[in-house]
């Protein structure tokens, strides 16, 4: 999340007025606008292998795939956020053109601005979301994927995938090697991954 843009505070329905007139995207909570920040190369591909790969295994499905230009409504938390990848299998969310508010997976890729972030305030308000059923982190530079996944009674139980050769979603029921999911992503000694 950027820093605050400096005006006056929105209410959720003059924020979606305002930010339809901008270039930039910007996140949206509790009446503050929050600029976003580009992201490094590694950021964008692993989101897309991640994207691609659920494209291609929901194709056919009710399930829909969203990488970051989709909005994600959370009215509870009176919240807008541009996770990296969501999925929504809700038909209510087929019908909608500006953002979803029902998705059943959430993925955000790790950053040095945004971990602690992803990791606590953005987790507090997708846990609003009743029909998520998994968070997922990607850390790059530890090569881990942490699945945060929601358990009966709301509790909420890790399953750090950190040096296992493959991952597993749940929700969409999906297991993806590690190799896919960091594809093309520098390993730092100037070989790919």
């Amino acid at each position: 999340m950027g820093l605050p843009l400096s005006q006056t505070r929105f209410d959720a329905d003059a924020y979606l007025a305002w930010e339809a007139q901008q270039p930039d995207k910007s996140e949206y909570v509790d009446g503050e606008v929050f600029a976003m920040v580009g992201v490094w190369r590694e950021h964008a591909t692993v989101a897309l292998n991640l994207g691609a790969a659920l494209r291609e295994h929901l194709r056919g499905t009710p399930c829909l795939p969203f990488i970051s230009d989709m909005k994600l409504r959370v009215a509870s938390a009176d919240a807008f956020f541009y996770p990296d990848v969501m999925v929504t299998c809700d038909a209510r969310d087929r019908r909608a053109d500006l953002f979803v508010e029902h998705p059943q997976l959430i993925v955000e890729v790790l950053s040095n601005a945004t971990a602690a972030y992803d990791r606590g305030g953005k987790f507090a308000s997708y846990r609003q979301i009743t029909e998520l059923q998994e968070y997922v982190l990607i850390d790059i530079e530890a090569r881990r994927v942490e699945v945060f996944r929601r358990q009966t009674g709301g509790e909420w139980l890790l399953h750090d995938y950190a040096g296992e050769p493959s991952c597993h979603f749940n929700s969409v029921q999906l297991t993806l090697s590690m190799a896919t999911v960091f594809e093309d992503v520098d390993t730092g000694d100037g070989l790919l991954a």
